[in-house]
């Protein structure tokens, strides 16, 4: 059975997609660290990040970067945390997020109520930062 991510990717199941190549996609999280914490997910369904080939780990991180400078100018926190955990879906996924304080890491403190507005909008903010710093892979809408 694909994977809950492959099954975003298809479009079988909704996501806020802020990115997509021919590699990767980008899309926010529904349970965030802080607004507009984007999951940076490589297409190919591969569990464990020593996996992925050197050349898609570069691409993800180029991706990463990207969305990570979206983040931090579109949210304005001190810095931009990157995160492969690999837990919770068994398919590899960078957590690119706004950080102000180390405790903004703890995973055990993530918005389990995030609204739908608030998601939206974070979204919206990351696309708009994206589409200024002239990436043509940005996702208006999917």
């Amino acid at each position: 059975m694909p994977s809950l991510f492959t099954q975003i990717i298809q479009g079988d199941l909704p996501g806020r997609f802020v990115w997509e190549d021919d590699q990767a996609v980008g899309f926010l999280t529904i349970e965030p660290l802080t607004p507009g914490h984007t999951l940076v997910v490589p297409k190919l369904e591969v569990d464990h990040w020593l996996d992925l080939s050197p050349n898609l780990v570069a691409h993800l991180t180029n991706v990463s970067h990207k969305v990570g400078e979206s983040i931090h100018d579109a949210f304005g926190m001190r810095r931009v945390g990157v995160v492969i955990a690999g837990f919770e879906v068994p398919h590899v996924h960078v957590h690119v997020f706004g950080a102000n304080q180390m405790s903004d890491f703890d995973f055990t403190r993530v918005n389990l109520n995030a609204s739908r507005e608030m998601l939206d909008e974070s979204a919206d903010k990351i696309r708009k930062e994206l589409a200024k710093a002239g990436h043509p892979e940005v996702v208006e809408h999917r």
